[in-house]
């Protein structure tokens, strides 16, 4: 009987043994669980960002893409009126030689006046003054 005393209480010991390991290691399982549980969130919420980036540069690229045809377009326009801006730059350049030609005129034209009032002045005023 003695014996059966003392593997009793051993037999308590490695109950309430086995039952704080088998505590220890549940809560661990779920300690782990929850770990992976939240590294999926992460990982899902990563996913979804990353979607919704992707979305967002399609659209840059649709946007690029439709200023790159409107540059193209505005190009040839710009191409269609080069030839009038150098028409515009030769007439640009004849005006400012015909005004040269005109400032010349106008001094050669004030100086026959000043010659031809020299010569017709005195003898308009040469009878006034008899």
């Amino acid at each position: 009987m003695d014996n059966m005393k003392k593997e009793e209480p051993q037999d308590g010991k490695q109950d309430q043994l086995a039952e704080s390991l088998d505590d220890l290691f549940c809560s661990i399982s779920t300690m782990i669980k929850s770990e992976l549980q939240g590294t999926n969130n992460h990982l899902e919420l990563l996913e979804k960002m990353n979607v919704r980036v992707g979305e967002e540069y399609k659209g840059f690229g649709d946007l690029a893409s439709g200023l790159r045809v409107f540059v193209e377009q505005l190009k040839c326009k710009s191409g269609n009126f080069n030839e009038y801006v150098e028409q515009i730059d030769n007439i640009e350049k004849q005006v400012t030689e015909f005004e040269a030609v005109v400032s010349m005129l106008d001094k050669y034209v004030a100086l026959l006046e000043s010659k031809v009032q020299s010569v017709y002045l005195p003898k308009v005023h040469l009878p006034n003054q008899q």
